[in-house]
Order: structure tokens, then C-alpha cells, then sequence
């Protein structure tokens, strides 16, 4: 795994050295034509109201003023620097931190995955934190959410018979309590995933679809982003869901929901 990790890390920054050179060089070219605001007391030629250029350096003043890297270059360095160690903080987090507009081309694409037909999970087994529970289903609740498991079913957790299952296209959603009145609950150490941790579902026809984690977040209920957790069908899926943050009581309980994003890598067939 430490291996791995490296050699994803040195990707990242080739990449991110080569997105650097083009966007410095184009920098370098468009720095010229960028007029630097006048100093107060600069003389201003009559009728033009632009300032007048300083006096042109001589020696070695003039040599480092052609030289240098000029501010553009600067700039955009530092956002390079920046942009990759956040990707480094993603890798070792499992959290998302940056805009996908942002880091385009920076990450590592998707590797080849399976598809398989449709079966419900009856399974869950995520080694990483130690759970190992029987799914059953749940629909939509009174209130257009989706449902939860009982509370006397706290150790189980329960698939959204409404999306697809685990292995299809899109993203199946499995949810589970943080806990309950007799202590901690099915979901309860989830927010400990971390990218890379494999995730295993078995289904009905007896295969197994195995997920690898791509990140882990929290969203304050009251503003989940829907496209982002449900609205991604470009290849299968997972999504487990439960509540962490703050205790705010009443209907609400939790504040926030804490969300696993995964991807199928493999399946193991009967």
C-alpha cells in the first residue's frame, strides 16, 4: 500500500509539474502586457493620464530585471504548490478538499471496472472497521427521505430498494444508525474509512461486489448536495450514509450526515 501510494504521488506531481510549465509559460507571455498600478507621487504626462515609466535599470539592476521570473510566474507556482499538496492531504484523508474543476487532469483516472446485473445485497463487510451485518430494505419514509432501519434493527443496515443495487450502474445507497439508546450502532465507526479501504457487498445471486473507498465526507442535512451523492451513473456506485456531528435533538437528532463515496473495482462471482 505505502508503495502504491508513492507511485500515485509521484504521478500526481509529474503531472502537476507539466500543467505548471504550460500555464507559466502562457503566464510568462501574457505578463508582459500587464500594467503594474503607479506609485503614489508617480508624474502623470499631460491629457494621457497613465503614469510615466520609471527609468529603465542599468548593470546589474537591469540584468535581474530581465531575468527574473515576473509576478505571474510567482502566482502561478504558489497555486501549483498549493493544488498539490491538498491532493497529497486527499490521498492520505480519504476527504475531498478541491473543486474537480480545479484539479482536472491531476487526479488518477478510474481504473477498469465490472457491471453486474441486478441482485440485492443481503451482506455488508468493511474489514477497515470491523463490520459485518445483514442488509435488508428500506423505501422512502413518510416525508419523501429515505427510510432508516428500526431502531431494534441497529446493527443492520438497509439498502434503498428504490435505486440500484450494488454493482449496477449509479450509485446504490446503503444507510445505518451511528448508534441508538443501548450504545454504539452498525455505522458507527464509518467516518474512519479512508480512501483506498475496500468495501464488500454480498447479493442474493451470491456474488460479491467489492468497493474501494474514494472519499469520505459530511454534509449538514439541511444542505446535502442531491447531484453529488445521488446524481453520479457514469459507472457503479456506492453510497453509505449515516448521521455524525453535532447532537441537535428532536426529529433531527445528528446535525449532519456523514457520506462514504465508493467505487466497484471488482466482483467475485458464484
Amino acid at each position: 500500500m505505502l508503495w502504491r501510494g508513492l507511485g500515485e504521488d509521484a504521478r500526481l506531481l509529474w503531472r502537476g509539474l507539466v500543467l505548471f510549465r504550460g500555464v507559466a509559460a502562457e503566464a510568462s507571455r501574457l505578463g508582459g502586457h500587464l500594467a503594474a498600478p503607479a506609485a503614489p507621487g508617480t508624474p502623470r504626462q499631460p491629457g494621457t493620464g497613465a503614469a510615466r515609466a520609471p527609468a529603465t535599470p542599468r548593470g546589474p539592476a537591469r540584468r535581474l530585471a530581465r531575468t527574473g521570473p515576473g509576478a505571474p510566474v510567482l502566482v502561478v507556482a504558489t497555486l501549483m504548490v498549493l493544488i498539490m499538496t491538498m491532493l497529497g492531504v486527499e490521498q492520505v484523508t480519504g476527504m475531498s478538499l478541491l473543486p474537480d474543476r480545479l484539479t482536472a487532469g491531476l487526479r488518477p483516472p478510474p481504473r477498469a471496472f465490472p457491471v453486474l446485473p441486478a441482485s440485492p445485497p443481503v451482506e455488508l463487510d468493511i474489514q477497515a472497521v470491523d463490520v459485518h451485518a445483514p442488509v435488508h430494505r428500506v423505501g422512502l419514509a413518510a416525508d419523501g427521505t429515505i427510510g432508516v432501519p428500526d431502531e431494534k434493527r441497529s446493527h443492520e443496515a438497509a439498502w434503498y430498494d428504490q435505486g440500484p443495487t450494488p454493482g449496477q450502474y449509479g450509485p446504490a445507497v446503503i444507510v445505518g444508525h451511528v448508534d441508538s439508546s443501548t450504545g454504539p450502532a452498525v455505522f458507527h465507526d464509518l467516518k474512519r474509512l479512508r480512501a483506498g479501504d475496500r468495501i464488500e457487498v454480498d447479493r442474493a445471486d451470491r456474488s460479491v461486489a467489492i468497493f474501494e473507498v474514494n472519499a469520505v465526507e459530511r454534509f449538514d442535512k439541511e444542505r446535502l448536495p442531491v447531484d453529488e451523492v445521488f446524481g453520479d451513473f457514469s459507472r457503479p456506485n456506492l453510497r453509505l450514509i449515516t448521521c455524525g456531528g453535532r447532537w441537535v435533538g428532536g426529529p433531527t437528532g445528528y446535525a449532519d450526515n456523514v457520506v462514504v463515496f465508493a467505487s466497484l473495482v471488482k466482483a467475485r462471482r458464484p
